[in-house]
């Protein structure tokens, strides 16, 4: 059975009393800075307004690169918009393979009428959209399921199988929902783990190897509340021997979900390269464990981490204005127990206000019952 990682009481706050300016607020029994002396730090390193500091271009070893395209297995479409439809989209993901489009030279947005669904017996799944190709979810459903541990099982242990690859590149996925609420149920069965099959408006990766390379993700969103539940964008559990999710040359934008507005997880590493993250939002409310009266969740504005042996590298990454009702407004990682190192290498973090905690401005980290600071190398956060 996978790791619980539901009961965190360094996360566990309600709405912040107002304290004098310089105060520090307790948390569960520890101390993290208040958002009066967050603003000082801030306030020390902050650039001008309306000005984006550039991140360094950072190297990016082999697996975390675009998968090549050159002999597809699945073309969708007949060089026009017509033939480019939810239906081909489906058909596709499920036959497996090197998936490209030919839609014509013009970029193309398909409405998804129905998730398109990765079998579990796949050995790799690519979806290419040559730079011109928007999934929508209609604000409706979700995007993309992977699921390992769904259903009838493929091997004997479905968190831990090397396959399904699924790659997602150079495409944009837009408009994601998925409305599932975390899973109240602690039966050791699949239904149970991680609080339920939820979270991941645009992409549900449980098992395999998942990456994203040159990919663009607008607007998605998933349910509102829940302590763990999160991922507006992409839920990523169970990777294959924890070998990293790569996130290469992506955009995040606009995305809200209770936790992590962009990316979420449990007990699983990242390795995040040359992105932007932009207007993601955390807005559940109550943290985790959920606080008396409250439905919980509101943490980690982008990216919502959590669990245990977890390294996670921020790299030639930008982060702004992306906000958490409780704690770290860019960045959420709790580390429960085993290892775990939280790094900034050539990233720039501006204005990504925490309502409540975080132990260093817009980020919240926690390695084994103690608060932290990141790794910051040659990176800003102001």
């Amino acid at each position: 059975m996978p790791a619980d990682s539901t009961n965190h009481p360094s996360q566990n706050s309600a709405v912040p009393s107002a304290l004098p300016s310089g105060a520090m607020r307790g948390i569960g029994g520890r101390w993290s800075l208040t958002l009066a002396c967050a603003a000082l730090i801030a306030a020390a390193a902050a650039v001008l307004p309306g000005t984006t500091v550039a991140a360094t271009t950072f190297p990016v070893p082999p697996a975390g690169r675009a998968v090549s395209t050159a002999h597809p297995d699945h073309v969708i479409g007949h060089g026009s918009p017509a033939g480019c439809t939810s239906a081909a989209v489906v058909r596709a993901v499920a036959a497996g393979g090197i998936i490209t489009f030919d839609c014509g030279p013009a970029p193309v947005t398909i409405v998804m009428r129905h998730t398109a669904a990765v079998r579990k017996t796949r050995r790799r799944v690519v979806l290419d959209g040559g730079g011109r190709v928007t999934l929508s979810g209609a604000a409706k459903r979700r995007i993309l399921f992977s699921d390992t541990c769904a259903g009838t099982w493929s091997t004997d242990d479905c968190v831990n199988q090397p396959d399904p690859q699924v790659v997602v590149q150079n495409i944009t996925f837009a408009d994601g929902y998925d409305g599932a609420h975390q899973a109240t149920c602690t039966a050791n069965i699949p239904r149970c783990w991680y609080g339920g099959v939820d979270g991941g408006g645009a992409i549900y990766a449980e098992g395999g190897q998942f990456k994203a390379v040159n990919a663009t993700f607008e607007d998605n969103r998933c349910y509102a509340f829940g302590p763990d539940l999160g991922g507006g964008a992409i839920r990523a559990l169970a990777q294959y021997e924890n070998r990293p999710v790569y996130i290469t040359n992506d955009t995040f934008r606009g995305g809200r979900c209770s936790n992590g507005g962009a990316l979420s997880s449990i007990s699983v590493q990242w390795d995040i390269f040359n992105s932007q993250f932009i207007d993601n939002r955390a807005i559940g409310w109550g943290a985790n464990p959920a606080s008396h009266g409250t439905r919980g969740g509101g943490s980690g504005g982008a990216i919502y981490l959590d669990g245990k042996n977890d390294n996670v590298l921020i790299a030639g990454t930008v982060m702004n204005d992306n906000s958490a009702r409780e704690g770290g407004g860019a960045v959420f990682d709790v580390v429960d127990s085993g290892y775990g190192a939280l790094t900034f290498n050539g990233s720039h973090l501006h204005h990504n206000p925490s309502g409540a905690f975080q132990t260093f401005p817009g980020v919240y980290y926690d390695l084994d019952g103690h608060d932290r600071k990141p790794v910051m190398i040659r990176s800003t956060d102001s």
